[in-house]
């Protein structure tokens, strides 16, 4: 009976690593967009971060409870490694006496007009680290709120108040940007 046991869970285990296997595949580009997106366009952060985040994810593979999709699962710890990521780097800048690294602008890979990507990017990166977060899940990631509220580790009433503080502020960046009313076309 025993035997019968080991023998299930490590069958259970060798499926919850084919898996894995086959979500690495099919999820990396967008995990790595995720990362690029939540670091600040910062390229070999963004490597880092989803490569981080996909060891810790295999590492921790024994102690996924699913009674959540594997997929949210893993989103939220690369969010997380990316919150690890923009605080220490945040540290780094203090102590080095704000001193910046140049950021490789991927502009040449985007079509569209560069001086709105910059607006963008600064009216982006004018929101706090939480309201950040909530907008890129929901509104560029396509994430609901209930499901960014769990990759946050927030009550769903956080991530919206998150969500219409962001919505505010980038309308108030953006008011001058003709046909821009709020993230809807007419």
């Amino acid at each position: 009976m025993a035997g019968s046991a080991a023998v299930e869970g490590s069958v259970a285990a060798l499926d919850l690593e084919e898996r894995f296997t086959a979500f690495v595949t099919t999820h990396r580009d967008r995990a790595r967009r995720l990362a690029w997106r939540l670091v600040g366009g910062d390229e070999a952060a963004a490597e880092d971060v989803t490569q981080e985040a996909f060891v810790k994810a295999y590492r921790s593979l024994g102690r996924f409870r699913e009674d959540s999709k594997l997929e949210t699962w893993f989103y939220r710890i690369l969010v997380r490694q990316a919150s690890s990521y923009r605080r220490w780097r945040a540290v780094r800048q203090r102590w080095s006496g704000g001193w910046r690294e140049d950021v490789a602008d991927p502009a040449p890979q985007v079509p569209g007009d560069p001086g709105l990507r910059r607006r963008i990017a600064g009216a982006l990166g004018r929101l706090t680290g939480r309201q950040r977060e909530a907008f890129i899940l929901v509104h560029l990631e396509g994430f609901t709120v209930r499901e960014s509220a769990k990759l946050l580790g927030k009550p769903t009433g956080t991530v919206k108040s998150h969500l219409h503080r962001a919505l505010r502020t980038l309308r108030a960046e953006l008011a001058d940007l003709q046909d821009f009313d709020g993230g809807r076309r007419q």
